[in-house]
């Protein structure tokens, strides 16, 4: 990362683009050094605990410097991208002088000059600039040569090992999965550029070591072997039988919640049975209707708009439980959040203000919000302040679940999948389509009468659509 001292230039810092994030990861860059870039054009993407996001640059002007290569992991408030606001083109390699002397001293840099005034972030993301500092750069070539020499006289079965400040070349998070899986990054070779070890390079040790050896064992083997030994964890993973993924981004932040919320929460889960043979005949009217033209209409419209009316007949069911002060906060909003199964995991993106919705903007929202979330592109600010969720297993073949609240919200309901099925239905037995919905929610705020009545709401306008209408 190139040290900028140019007051024409400006330093655009990795944003909070979450709620209280620290780091994010470095997806793929959209410029390169020298290419002129404009206000609000999106210059990467990262991957945060959240979702995957692009950036925009809040500058005119030059590329300067890519300050961190793709696949980066990177703390909030740490500059990612130098801007050359004079529209100058770069200079002829003024940048790559700092790093010659930087390797040879093995000091830290002095620090770097900041441009007077507040640096520009994204509206909203409010980074505390006193909570993260800038790391220093590690000159590679004075390290790289001794490590890169020692390592491969081991290999060779020559010389001695590296002495112990001759420390392999590594980001934070590579050291960490080598940590884990039990790899001496001393004994991998560097693929990186500057003699960087990758995560490849780790990988790769851990898939050389695990190859059994030959019955016929050469004495040069054997001398090898203290260096290249895993320790026990590495040892019993079998790379073919078995695939580790690190958990990370999305998944991680998932399952820190649903664990955080499951502990937290005391959970109470009810079920109902209902008829929606009606629902779906109205489903079915609807797409016929000139205003639902281009929308996307089926059952779970009508299901969240069911779960709106149940919410405005029962309004203290929409509320979350404040710890901190001991409070019950009763919403008079509700913000409807849908969990969607993505590539990067379970996210819960939310359609603001839901209950000030008509049925047609109801189905407009929900569809972008599925498609968005599809397609990976679903904001930050879409996932925060849900205040109540739908779960819909039935697209799997499910009869029902017992959910897990979102962290901060009091009720979610599951949503089952619609079969024919026997049914009593005006004194006989008839095949009527059948689902079952359940209701999970937070028992110190919601008991049984309230959650009951809020489920045997959204039963009965299922059963009965024209409810929509007098209950609305």
């Amino acid at each position: 990362m190139t040290t900028m001292t140019d007051a024409s230039v400006r330093e655009f810092k990795m944003p909070d683009v979450g709620e209280g994030l620290t780091e994010a990861e470095i997806l793929k860059w959209y410029v390169q050094v020298g290419d002129t870039v404009t206000d609000g054009q999106v210059v990467c993407e990262v991957e945060t605990a959240k979702a995957a996001v692009e950036l925009p640059i809040p500058y005119d002007g030059v590329v300067r410097d890519l300050c961190f290569p793709e696949g980066t992991t990177v703390d909030v408030g740490t500059p990612i991208i130098a801007i050359d606001v004079s529209g100058k083109a770069p200079a002829q390699a003024p940048a790559e002088a700092p790093e010659a002397p930087a390797a040879a001293a093995p000091v830290a840099p002095a620090p770097e000059k900041k441009p007077e005034g507040r640096q520009p972030v994204l509206v909203g993301y409010g980074v505390a600039t006193s909570s993260t500092k800038r790391r220093p750069r590690k000159g590679p070539e004075v390290p790289l040569q001794q490590a890169s020499a020692a390592v491969q006289s081991e290999l060779n079965g020559h010389g001695a090992p590296p002495a112990p400040e001759s420390r392999p070349l590594a980001k934070p998070p590579v050291r960490k999965l080598a940590k884990d899986l039990g790899v001496d990054l001393t004994t991998v070779m560097p693929s990186g550029p500057d003699g960087i070890i990758t995560r490849e390079d780790v990988h790769a040790a851990v898939t050389a070591t695990e190859a059994p050896a030959p019955v016929p064992a050469v004495t040069q083997s054997q001398a090898q072997a203290p260096v290249t030994v895993p320790a026990a964890p590495a040892a019993s993973y079998d790379a073919a039988r078995e695939t580790r993924i690190p958990v990370k981004g999305v998944r991680k932040a998932t399952a820190q919640a649903m664990v955080g919320s499951a502990f937290t929460a005391p959970h109470v889960t009810e079920f109902v049975t209902v008829d929606v043979t009606r629902t779906l005949k109205l489903v079915e009217d609807l797409k016929q209707d000139k205003d639902f033209t281009g929308l996307r209409v089926n059952p779970l419209l009508l299901i969240a708009k069911a779960l709106l009316v149940a919410i405005k007949r029962n309004p203290e069911i929409n509320a979350s439980w404040d710890e901190a002060n001991q409070e019950i906060v009763l919403k008079h909003y509700v913000n409807l959040g849908i969990a969607a199964a993505t590539p990067r995991g379970l996210i819960v993106p939310n359609i603001k203000d839901a209950h000030t919705k008509t049925l047609p903007q109801l189905s407009q929202e929900l569809g972008e919000l599925v498609t968005t979330a599809k397609e990976g592109r679903t904001s930050p600010t879409a996932m925060q302040g849900g205040t109540v969720t739908i779960t819909n297993v039935g697209v799997f073949g499910v009869d029902t679940g017992t959910p897990i609240l979102p962290p901060g919200e009091s009720a979610i309901l599951a949503v089952g999948a619609i079969k024919l099925q026997p049914w009593v239905h005006k004194g006989k037995v008839k095949p009527r389509q059948v689902t079952t919905l359940a209701l999970s929610f937070d028992h110190r705020l919601i008991d049984g009468e309230l959650g009951s009545k809020a489920l045997a709401d959204m039963a009965a306008i299922l059963e009965q659509p024209k409810k929509l209408i007098t209950w609305a």
